[in-house]
């Protein structure tokens, strides 16, 4: 049975229930019901922007997008996007999709983190970003109605949203600051975490190796 919210149908297939039922065995009540309301924020903003993705892909992305910071990944040094991204494509080609699906499910959530960049790919790359930069930033906020905002959150809330989830990036990235160095999470980890600091670019390029 296709489940809908605010007009947007999940998709009823075989590999969404899976999906759905390997993220919420992995993920807590924060993660698993802000990656379901990136996947509807970011449908929403596909339907506005006139784009057409692959619902299915996108719901993979959208839910897999925050994996890496659970705990599973607590000994990784990657990238927390880099962890899911991983993830999301072993996923998928266990279940026969197909090579390039996967690896575009892969760019949406190994970018999602990177403003500028994922608008101009895939609609699947750049919904999975734009789910995120509503639910998490806020962007877009105003372009949805009060009605879709109110449907999204009714199925899944979002308590004490903005402090749990900047926890959650604290939380998972800890143990691996220097993975943060160009993202957003420097920020975060500036704010959360004692004595963290930095990497500043401009020093590295004066501080490198080059004899000039």
């Amino acid at each position: 049975m296709t489940e809908t919210i605010a007009g947007i149908a999940i998709p009823g297939t075989p590999l969404v229930r899976e999906i759905t039922e390997f993220v919420r065995d992995t993920e807590d009540d924060l993660l698993y019901h802000h990656s379901r309301r990136v996947f509807l924020f970011g449908a929403l903003q596909g339907r506005r922007r006139g784009l057409r993705p692959d619902l299915e892909l996108l719901y993979a992305g959208a839910m897999f997008h925050d994996i890496g910071l659970t705990g599973g990944y607590r000994d990784s040094q990657l990238r927390f996007e880099v962890d899911g991204a991983h993830a999301a494509r072993d996923f998928l080609l266990e279940r026969g999709v197909s090579e390039a699906d996967a690896r575009t499910v892969w760019l949406g959530i190994a970018l999602h983190t990177t403003p500028g960049v994922p608008e101009f790919l895939d609609p699947v790359v750049a919904l999975v970003t734009a789910g995120v930069e509503t639910d998490v930033l806020g962007m877009g906020y105003h372009d949805l109605t009060d009605e879709q905002r109110s449907a999204v959150t009714a199925a899944h809330p979002r308590p004490d949203f903005k402090k749990r989830i900047l926890h959650a990036f604290a939380e998972g990235n800890a143990h691996r600051p220097r993975s943060t160095f160009g993202t957003v999470n420097a920020d975060v980890l500036e704010h959360y975490q004692d004595g963290f600091v930095r990497d500043d670019f401009v020093r590295i390029i004066l501080g490198n190796p080059w004899p000039e």
